[in-house]
């Protein structure tokens, strides 16, 4: 395997580094019929490199397929791993983002209903360019983060919107290791680019100075410092 993988780097350390963390130690981590997938040795993210990428048309045919109802109470219990974590954290009457609502944005509906005003963005469904102009006190990003193509830059955007003191809740099924992976479902989905291991997210909270909590197998919440007295009115670029 050393041999594999001493290759693998030589052979494409000019055209490719981690999306998420910039390093450049990327090892072969597995290959199917129609893709091949790395691993970053610094933060452990599984990612597909770009020339793999589907087109955007194909991308949004995939996603048409999808049928989220909000109405769904089965859809809702699924969703409910990571709203009921998030809710018990929040002041009454938080407001929030839910980031990659989809064409059926249930997540916003139910936070909603319990008393946490969510405004909605999706790229294909939800193109709201005004979102970015507001700040939160929670962001939720359900099944989406698997999806980023420029992820480093997708996630920045998320945390320089939340509030200092604010959560941003992930759900996205974790990687366990290379033989579960080879048989694992969730690689099977060509919409999906990018698969974190708790790793990950340990390095995402460092990145960012953040408190992690793992909630369970395939949610995380990350706090955001509160900002200090000294540094309140002064507001840098994080």
């Amino acid at each position: 395997m050393a041999s594999v993988m001493t290759h693998f780097r030589h052979e494409h350390e000019h055209e490719h580094v981690c999306p998420l963390c910039l390093g450049s130690v990327l090892v072969a981590y597995h290959r199917d019929r129609l893709r091949h997938y790395v691993s970053c040795e610094d933060c452990g993210l599984v990612h597909v490199p770009a020339d793999a990428f589907l087109s955007g048309e194909d991308e949004k045919a995939y996603y048409d397929l999808h049928r989220n109802d909000p109405a769904d109470e089965g859809y809702r219990r699924f969703l409910s791993r990571l709203a009921v974590p998030m809710m018990r954290r929040l002041a009454p009457g938080a407001s929030g983002l839910d980031f990659g609502s989809g064409p059926g944005p249930a997540l916003s509906i139910m936070l909603r209903e319990a008393g946490f005003p969510t405004r909605i963005y999706d790229p294909i469904y939800a193109p709201d360019s005004e979102a970015w102009q507001h700040s939160y006190d929670f962001i939720t990003a359900s099944e989406v983060v698997e999806h980023l193509r420029a992820l480093r830059t997708d996630l920045e955007r998320l945390w320089q919107v939340l509030k200092p003191g604010g959560w941003l809740g992930i759900m996205t099924k974790r990687v366990w290791g290379r033989q579960a992976f080879s048989t694992w479902h969730y690689k099977d989905d060509p919409t999906h680019v990018a698969f974190f291991a708790e790793r990950t997210f340990v390095w995402l909270a460092r990145h960012w100075s953040a408190r992690l909590e793992v909630i369970g197998p395939d949610v995380v919440l990350l706090n955001k410092p509160a900002e200090s007295r000294s540094t309140a009115g002064d507001r840098g670029p994080n």
